[in-house]
């Protein structure tokens, strides 16, 4: 395929809010089907459904044996970020409301931009990217610290929270990881497999050995819960998202993913009637303000797709 991408047009808008409403929503999905299902366990499943859909696939198009010949270290290293990512999302998300969960993950495309700055000389941050870090910063302080000193969120609430930061923080380091490796150059499904693999070995034991593997009840909720995370998020939207990356500027569609914390929240208030207190209400808006910031200014430069890592 040509390496040529192309400025993003009415039919990458669409697209990137149709991704954007199913990111924000796995969250909740994740809740909804906790009392029937460990949410640790959750993250196990959903990923071996999608690392056998993306298998599947893989096999039908006569892309075999993509783990053994691609540049497999790179792709240890990205498969444990993603375990780990979905590790804290796992355990975060028994502590803290979802909504919570959907603007604390989405602080990867920040830690990401820092990482970048460091390790890639093309990547590095102007003035303007810096002021949106700060502001996306003063917003985590503000979303973590108001609540706190008025007493209004439990240390369980905020341990979540920590949670929820952390991974944003692996996403963010799978990025990078992606971007500075032989990875970057490699076909999506492989990046993608070399993700789901990695997150179903290392979440299933974690989910075993610290007792979150059961009890199971597959009420409608639960099937309908896991057929989402796996088929829907962790195979479909994925590869979309990776084929938009092939046709469009990566610039241009990161800065619409600013979207998905905005249906994580209010997906969080609607179906499961979450509150949003004041000091958080305030901070999330200076994250996503701080995103958009570093993302927008990004968009100026048109830069070439990148891979990166998925959530």
């Amino acid at each position: 395929m040509s390496s040529h991408r192309k400025p993003a047009d009415g039919f990458a808008l669409a697209s990137m809010l149709a991704l954007c409403a199913i990111w924000g929503m796995q969250q909740v999905a994740v809740k909804l089907a906790a009392p029937h299902i460990p949410s640790m366990m959750q993250m196990a499943v959903r990923s071996g459904v999608g690392a056998l859909l993306v298998g599947l696939l893989c096999w039908v198009r006569g892309e075999r044996g993509l783990l053994r010949r691609g540049p497999w270290r790179p792709g240890l290293v990205v498969g444990a970020l993603f375990a780990l990512e979905f590790l804290f999302v796992g355990e975060g998300l028994r502590h803290t409301h979802a909504s919570h969960m959907g603007v604390f993950l989405y602080t990867a495309p920040i830690f990401a931009a820092l990482g970048l700055h460091w390790l890639v000389p093309a990547e590095r941050l102007r003035r303007t990217q810096w002021l949106g870090i700060a502001v996306a910063f003063a917003g985590i302080a503000l979303a973590f610290g108001g609540g706190w000193l008025q007493g209004d969120i439990s240390p369980g609430v905020l341990w979540g929270d920590a949670l929820g930061l952390l991974a944003g923080l692996a996403w963010g380091a799978t990025t990078v990881a992606i971007r500075v490796t032989a990875l970057s150059d490699a076909p999506p499904t492989q990046t993608l497999l070399y993700q789901l693999v990695g997150g179903v070995a290392l979440l299933l034991p974690v989910a075993l050995l610290t007792g979150q593997a059961g009890p199971i009840s597959m009420a409608p909720i639960a099937w309908a819960s896991l057929l989402f995370q796996g088929v829907i998020v962790c195979f479909a939207s994925y590869l979309t998202w990776f084929w938009l990356l092939r046709r469009y500027l990566a610039s241009n569609l990161s800065v619409f993913s600013f979207m998905t914390p905005l249906f994580g929240v209010s997906a969080g208030i609607l179906v499961l009637n979450e509150q949003a207190d004041g000091f958080f209400a305030v901070g999330a808006v200076l994250v996503l303000t701080g995103i958009l910031i570093v993302s927008g200014s990004s968009l100026l430069r048109h830069q070439p797709a990148l891979k990166t890592g998925t959530t």
